[in-house]
């Protein structure tokens, strides 16, 4: 994937503006397949939760995907959000929008919504999913899925129960849905370049937006300016680099068991939050192959957003390139919007296609992102088993009044940092 970095850095994902659209009239411009089947006929319903850039660019790409799809509500905490995402999906109505902390609930209670978009705050995601999976919607969510381990084991357990109601799941990791990435890691997997000897990932660009800290109690301030919070966003090795440590965990059909690294806060200086702006982190998987991860968000610096494998016998870039030694190079041709596949994926599978269930994979990828902070806060080597079984929670993530208190929160210093 070609990477063209946002003057602001931001998340790799398409923005609403780019979309353009109204409704569902979009729609009518894909090239679609019908077979005329019952199946094809449902109609999926949908529920925005979180009205954000992301939200709403996700809105516009589920409409893309296939015939017979509207969005029907929005939720938001905030709600000049939702009168911003009505800009764009106009036939929402009065009594199917809904703004506050708890305004998830509220859409996940709608008895004639049956495809719920999760894109608010990452923090907040497994509560979401939960939410949604017990009122027994088809979910799409966003990456990441947690910012610590009891949101995992959340997000594990919210999937599981998904497949025993027979809903389907899928995740923002839209890479696994790019034909390119698809037949360059079935290549490799294949022995296209031998054995793996080391796998390196890469999400360098520049600054990423900072609201500054505005609301009436200290819980909104955070939410509002969420990325630089650790308990919402998870930090950018987790918000933004698990898309890259995700491609590496596909092909290695697994995740690491530890991680050691460094990083700091060098650009950010004295900003409002505590994330770092730069992660290094050198991850160990099962059978030894290390992973070298870098990740950073400072302006003025190169850019590279990008997976490398070397094996024995070549190189390769997972999103579309073999390089054999002494062999002629192989690039893939395939060309198709990740972004709207994704959900012709999800909508396909719920139509009656092949199940679809990507809850563990980005809950594993996720983990292994939040496995190299504790690495780049602590200083010291974190092991998987070990930081699975913690219980500590980053924030208030059932909080459904802004009093709540808000973590206090300080910038991590290696050597001295221990989570919770």
């Amino acid at each position: 994937m070609n990477y063209n970095p946002s003057k602001e850095g931001g998340p790799e994902r398409m923005p609403a503006n780019a979309i353009a659209l109204a409704g569902g009239a979009a729609a009518l411009n894909f090239p679609f397949i019908s077979t005329g089947n019952a199946q094809d006929r449902l109609e999926i319903r949908v529920g925005i939760i979180g009205c954000g850039g992301r939200g709403r660019g996700a809105g516009g790409n589920v409409l893309n995907a296939a015939q017979n799809v509207k969005v029907v509500a929005l939720a938001d905490a905030f709600p000049e959000q939702i009168e911003a995402a009505r800009k764009t999906f106009k036939d929402v109505t009065d009594d199917h929008c809904f703004s506050g902390l708890d305004a998830y609930q509220k859409l996940c209670e709608l008895k004639d919504v049956n495809y719920v978009i999760l894109a608010g705050p990452p923090g907040f995601r497994p509560v979401h999913f939960e939410a949604a999976v017990a009122a027994g919607k088809h979910v799409f969510m966003e990456k990441p899925v947690a910012t610590d381990a009891p949101g995992i084991r959340t997000v594990l357990a919210a999937g599981e129960l998904a497949k025993k109601k027979g809903l389907h799941v899928a995740a923002g990791t839209q890479r696994r849905h790019q034909a390119s990435y698809i037949e360059t890691i079935k290549r490799i997997q294949d022995g296209a370049i031998g054995e793996l000897l080391y796998l390196c990932a890469y999400w360098n660009g520049g600054a990423i937006w900072h609201r500054g800290d505005k609301g009436e109690t200290e819980l909104e301030k955070q939410v509002r300016n969420w990325y630089h919070y650790t308990w919402l966003s998870g930090d950018h090795i987790v918000e933004q680099h698990v898309h890259n440590l995700d491609v590496c965990n596909w092909i290695m059909n697994s995740h690491p068991i530890r991680a050691l690294g460094l990083g700091g806060r060098a650009a950010l200086g004295n900003k409002s939050g505590h994330i770092f702006d730069h992660h290094a982190v050198e991850f160990e998987y099962p059978n030894g192959i290390r992973l070298f991860s870098q990740c950073r968000q400072i302006t003025g610096c190169d850019h590279n957003v990008s997976e490398f494998v070397c094996g024995t016998k070549g190189k390769a870039i997972p999103s579309g390139t073999i390089m054999p030694a002494g062999g002629e190079r192989w690039r893939s041709e395939a060309k198709s919007s990740p972004y709207v596949q994704e959900h012709t994926d999800l909508i396909a599978a719920i139509r009656g296609g092949k199940p679809l269930n990507e809850a563990q994979n980005v809950a594993y990828s996720t983990m292994t992102a939040i496995m190299g902070r504790e690495a780049t806060y602590s200083g010291r080597i974190i092991e998987w088993d070990k930081l699975m079984q913690s219980n500590v929670s980053l924030g208030p993530a059932r909080a459904t009044d802004w009093n709540t208190p808000a973590p206090k929160v300080s910038v991590a210093i290696p050597g001295q940092y221990k989570l919770g």
